[in-house]
């Protein structure tokens, strides 16, 4: 729970009041390494943060080797299929750990009652969209803007650690180029 608390607090000043009941509404889950826990199709009916562990976001396909990853998130950050969270429609993608993850998770009904009660509850969501927001936007920028090579680097210089434990399958569909792509470019640097 500290984690989440200093992450908000960078946010904004929380009353213990307002903590309390905030917390009240969480739940730790621990998901197994690999396991999805939003399949296509379904409605997120939870934002998370992550305390431990690695989760994807893709699109399933028919054959494994066609799936598309188009984003990571990691320790200390929310994750949620949000379009589908928001809008209460079946997601179409899905969430999977990477590695055995921890994650505090808040319902979509007990946000909205954590909107209604709480002072800080309405700028804690604003500032959270606002973040999940700017990652997708600056992914775009950097698909449209960068080579491949250059998102690779940018990549691995923003998180070091993502060759531990990310399949490089994963990572070649992240920066939008092919598993064979990706190897010529490792041996270019």
């Amino acid at each position: 729970m500290q984690q989440i608390k200093a992450f908000l607090e960078q946010i904004a000043t929380i009353s213990d009041e307002d903590w309390k009941f905030f917390t009240s509404k969480l739940q730790r889950r621990v998901i197994l390494k690999k396991a999805v826990f939003l399949k296509l199709n379904e409605i997120e009916n939870h934002i998370s943060f992550i305390e431990s562990g690695v989760v994807r976001l893709f699109i399933p396909k028919e054959n494994p080797e066609k799936e598309i990853t188009f984003g990571f998130s990691f320790k200390n950050q929310f994750i949620s299929a949000y379009d589908s969270f928001l809008t209460r429609k079946p997601s179409a993608y899905q969430l999977q750990a990477l590695t055995e993850t921890t994650i505090l998770s808040i319902s979509y009904n007990d946000l909205q009652l954590v909107y209604k009660t709480t002072q800080i509850g309405n700028l804690i969501g604003r500032l959270t969209a606002e973040r999940l927001f700017l990652i997708k936007s600056k992914r775009e920028q950097n698909l449209l803007n960068l080579t491949a090579e250059e998102r690779y680097l940018k990549l691995f210089k923003e998180r070091p650690e993502l060759l531990k434990v990310i399949p490089l399958k994963y990572i070649s569909s992240y920066i939008g180029v092919t598993a064979q792509a990706l190897s010529r470019i490792r041996k270019r640097l």
